[in-house]
């Protein structure tokens, strides 16, 4: 008997088979070590090569080049190898590590996978059911594999913050709520958990951040389902799936913000926090609305990178971005941000926080809910059924020493009055309003019961403002347009003589219709000592208009013309949001 076949009996009588067995027949490694390896990766539940490779036992390259013999498998050297990212996407993080394979490349319906051990089936068909693709596999040597799949990661994980991929988001990174009895009799467990459903939600909810969407609508209709995004401020429909699949998709979503899947009668409000990487993380504010034929879901997408922007990006002309620093250096005062929804209130708050918080300046804010993260600022969200209102949050800030409060908006008039005496007792306040300009603040104030007097000795500065959206850099085209009919929109003689250059949309891969996100439109009004009498006198939103005009105040059309005259947007664009 010569020395393989009397290998081979050995391997037979300790009952190694497979690849354990060719190793023993190559003198790769000795018996007693392979079943030693055996037991301890019966043991350990690992794999009997990463054992050997621990143990030193054997090597690595000598394993895996036994196992490419062994089993027909092409060898491979993964220092040689550019991974496709896309690729590695494709399958969960969690079954790459658990069992150590790595995707290295597709071709067609095929998936080829990087594995030390090809005797591991389970972990092939795991896979093969995960991508729905035929796995052949590849040997790698088994101490490079696990620095290939580290590394891999990585920069998956960097490519996510970056919000350059598209693919599927980790479940377990989504908040999602637990507990059979949430589920009633016509929406099942399964169904909420359906992999098609869950993959096209998150697929949706990433393409959204990757556009730059600030709100994300999922609407049910008798005979389709739309999806639709609003980017740069407009809507536009990115996917009609199956009508059949409506409560599938609210339920999915609800799960995930956690309200009450059986409850489709009224209105819900939730949260969703998608973790994108180890450092980034986005958060969706959820509403559910009944309509005719389903739940309406609204998700709009707060992300904490906004708040941090800087002042210099939105928008401010100089002389506005002056003002605004300056009374926020005050120790005192009340300044008011006012615009419709969706107009950048709220970012144009976070971003005057931002300035202020600082080691030394208690900050407290009451909001509805609270939009961004802000560490350092103590932040309350009002939940009106237990009593926490605005105004009782604020009385609570009062007792507890602060600098700066930020009321996330008056709506009543003990709100109002609370805001204005804590301006009055030496801390800053700043808050939001709904009117349409900043002259109109101050009358909505009076009307809500404020005292003239208490308006005129407590509120330093009202900023008002719009999102126009912003020209394309790389297709906007410039247009003739008649003297006369620019000076019709607005524009002086000064600037016509001085040959101002009007630009349009056209629309490029770039863009959305020859627009790529938004700038600011202001209209940054201090309340001087002239307002002040005209607010005392009773006097009307015009007569504190034109005073503040006469005090260089430009109100939002003039500012409007401005950016169109920096070819920041279109004239088209300005008439949309601002009055002539």
């Amino acid at each position: 008997m010569n020395e393989n076949a009397s290998l081979s009996t050995a391997g037979s009588r300790s009952g190694l088979g497979g690849l354990p067995q060719r190793l023993v027949q190559d003198a790769v490694v000795n018996e007693a070590a392979m079943l030693d390896a055996v037991n301890n990766a019966r043991e350990r539940r690992t794999s009997v090569v990463t054992e050997l490779v621990a143990s030193g036992a054997a090597k690595a390259r000598d394993i895996a080049v036994a196992a490419s013999h062994e089993f027909g498998a092409p060898l491979f050297d993964l220092d040689a190898a550019n991974v496709d990212l896309e690729v590695v996407r494709l399958v969960s993080d969690k079954l790459l590590a658990k069992h150590r394979v790595l995707p290295l490349f597709r071709r067609g319906k095929r998936l080829f996978l990087a594995v030390a051990d090809p005797t591991n089936l389970h972990a092939i068909d795991e896979v093969k059911f995960a991508t729905s693709l035929g796995v052949e596999a590849i040997v790698v040597e088994d101490d490079k594999l696990q620095k290939a799949i580290d590394k891999a990661l990585e920069q998956v994980d960097n490519q996510m913050s970056a919000l350059t991929d598209e693919g599927d988001v980790d479940l377990d990174s989504l908040e999602t709520v637990g507990g059979e009895d949430e589920l009633d009799d016509k929406i099942g467990r399964d169904d909420v958990e359906d992999a098609p459903i869950v993959r096209f939600v998150n697929k949706v909810m990433l393409d959204a951040i990757r556009r730059g969407a600030s709100d994300i609508h999922f609407e049910p209709f008798e005979k389709i389902y739309r999806v639709r995004l609003r980017m740069d401020g407009v809507l536009k429909e990115i996917a009609q799936p199956p009508v059949q699949l409506a409560q599938k998709l609210a339920a999915r979503l609800k799960v995930m913000s956690r309200l009450d899947i059986a409850e489709r009668r009224v209105p819900q409000d939730g949260r969703i926090k998608m973790k994108l990487s180890k450092n980034r993380a986005i958060d969706f504010r959820v509403s559910s609305c009944p309509t005719l034929f389903g739940e309406k879901i609204v998700l709009r997408i707060l992300d904490p990178a906004q708040a941090s922007l800087g002042i210099d990006s939105l928008g401010y002309e100089p002389f506005q971005k002056a003002l605004y620093e300056k009374y926020l250096a005050k120790p005192q005062g009340m300044i008011l941000v006012t615009g419709p929804t969706g107009s950048g209130k709220t970012v144009s708050l976070y971003t005057g926080l931002h300035i202020l918080n600082k080691e030394d300046t208690n900050i407290s804010t009451a909001e509805d809910p609270a939009e961004i993260n802000l560490p350092g600022v103590n932040q309350v969200n009002v939940n009106a059924k237990v009593g926490l209102t605005f105004a009782a949050a604020m009385r609570a800030f009062l007792r507890q020493d602060p600098d700066v409060i930020m009321v996330g908006e008056i709506r009543d008039l003990e709100t109002a009055e609370i805001a204005i005496k804590a301006s009055q007792t030496g801390h800053l306040v700043l808050s939001t309003l709904h009117t349409n300009d900043a002259p109109q603040t101050l009358t909505r104030l009076i009307d809500m019961g404020v005292k003239p007097y208490a308006i005129a000795t407590s509120v330093s500065l009202i900023i008002a403002q719009r999102l126009a959206r912003r020209l394309c850099s790389n297709c906007k085209v410039p247009i003739d347009v008649p003297k006369e009919a620019l000076r019709k929109e607005g524009f002086t003689d000064a600037d016509i003589a001085a040959g101002i250059k009007i630009f349009g949309p056209k629309g490029c891969q770039n863009c959305t219709d020859g627009y790529k996100g938004r700038v600011g439109i202001y209209q940054v009004l201090p309340v001087t000592e002239n307002i002040a009498r005209i607010i005392l006198a009773l006097g009307s939103a015009i007569e504190i208009g034109d005073q503040a005009a006469k005090d260089g105040v430009w109100d939002l059309r003039r500012s409007g013309l401005e950016k169109v005259k920096n070819g920041l947007t279109s004239l088209e664009e300005v008439n949309t949001i601002t009055v002539e």
